[in-house]
């Protein structure tokens, strides 16, 4: 059987550095915002390329606490509406509606699987506060045309970073040093180091970056209860904090995320350069992409998954039902979203992670490209 993600084989391969980074946990006797959380912030911000990183309990959290920040800063108020993609995952949609807040579900290009810039601006009404890009599968989504326009409305511009550690923007083909990462693209980028991400943690664990010293200090604050002193509290906050030993185990695996990235993208440049079959559709990004989820995308779907299921390969769909469709959001059940319908319908994932042999990248592309429907 080969893995959709064997993360016990992941993880063994830092093993040694992460007992050694716990043990150094346990023998300071603090668990709780010290040395490893504070050494591993000031390394993810640099990596990001940001002047903060604020650890927290997981990537909805960080998300939930930078709108709860503009809340509280009087930048947004309950209501006010965010333009997010119609094909993310729902932990998107929910950090907006949990702060009260209005989502616009805007339907993806078929050509990026990610939210259609050129469908934005209609969508924008004199009480958008934010549009919220979410770079799926680990593919970069953002647009200068996303932007442009948020400087023309004076929108602030939200990441969803969760599913992209280390993926850049390259604005010129011709210079390409010249990038940024994902995370650094807006004025504020949620993180979760979920163990099945590509900077995955042994546990549940996240974070905001931004450049902004007044939102940081808030969000800080609103992680630790609404307090920047022990027992005086300026907001109602939350305890939503990452533990000191998730940050050194981050902090570990950090120090690999590009050379394993690295290999997720050759595994993936042999499942463009080598799937041949009419029946098992890729969408190339023309963007970055470190391959958090290699998608493929088939309308006998449901069939393809049983094939390699029997075949011993196992795969996950991403995401089975779409945001508007569930139980959760009656409100928006009849709506009628074709593209991001249709991504729901077709998405199958396929395993793409830095432990598959090339045998087993051989052996995958075999049986996709023999693949028929009986």
């Amino acid at each position: 059987m080969i893995k959709y993600l064997p993360l016990g084989d992941i993880n063994a391969r830092y093993d040694a550095e992460i007992r050694q980074a716990v043990s150094r946990v346990l023998d300071s006797g603090w668990y709780l915002k010290g040395e490893a959380t504070r050494r591993f912030e000031q390394a993810y911000a640099d990596f990001i390329g940001t002047k903060h990183c604020i650890g927290c309990g997981n990537g909805l959290d960080a998300l939930k606490l930078i709108f709860r920040a503009y809340m509280e800063m009087g930048v947004m108020q309950e209501g006010d509406e965010v333009i997010v993609p119609a094909n993310t995952y729902i932990a998107s949609i929910l950090a907006i509606t949990e702060c009260r807040l209005t989502p616009i579900l805007v339907e993806p290009s078929p050509d990026t699987l990610q939210i259609d810039d050129a469908l934005i601006e209609q969508a924008i009404t004199e009480r958008t506060k934010a549009i919220m890009i979410v770079h799926l599968y680990g593919r970069c989504a953002y647009t200068p045309l996303i932007g442009d326009l948020c400087q023309k409305f004076h929108l602030k511009l939200i990441e969803d970073n969760a599913q992209a550690h280390g993926c850049h923007f390259v604005p010129s083909v011709a210079v390409p040093q010249q990038y940024t990462k994902t995370g650094a693209l807006g004025d504020a980028a949620g993180h979760s180091f979920y163990p099945g991400k590509n900077l995955g943690a042994l546990g549940d664990a996240g974070a905001v970056t931004t450049n902004d010293d007044d939102l940081a200090r808030t969000i800080e604050a609103l992680g630790n209860y609404g307090s920047h002193q022990k027992y005086i509290h300026d907001y109602c906050g939350y305890n939503s904090r990452i533990d000191e030993i998730q940050a050194a185990i981050l902090d570990v695996k950090l120090k690999h995320l590009d050379a394993d990235n690295a290999r997720r993208k050759e595994i993936a440049a042999r499942y463009e350069r080598e799937l041949s079959n009419p029946l098992v559709r890729i969408v190339q990004s023309d963007r970055d992409c470190v391959y958090h989820i290699f998608p493929v995308f088939s309308p006998r779907r449901d069939e393809l998954q049983r094939y390699l299921s029997d075949s011993g390969i196992e795969t996950q769909i991403h995401y089975p039902i779409p945001p508007h469709k569930q139980k959760c959001y009656p409100e928006w059940n009849n709506l009628e979203l074709p593209i991001t319908e249709l991504i729901h319908e077709q998405e199958l994932s396929i395993p793409c992670h830095q432990a598959l042999t090339y045998d087993e990248v051989t052996q995958i592309i075999a049986l996709l490209n023999s693949f028929q429907v009986k």
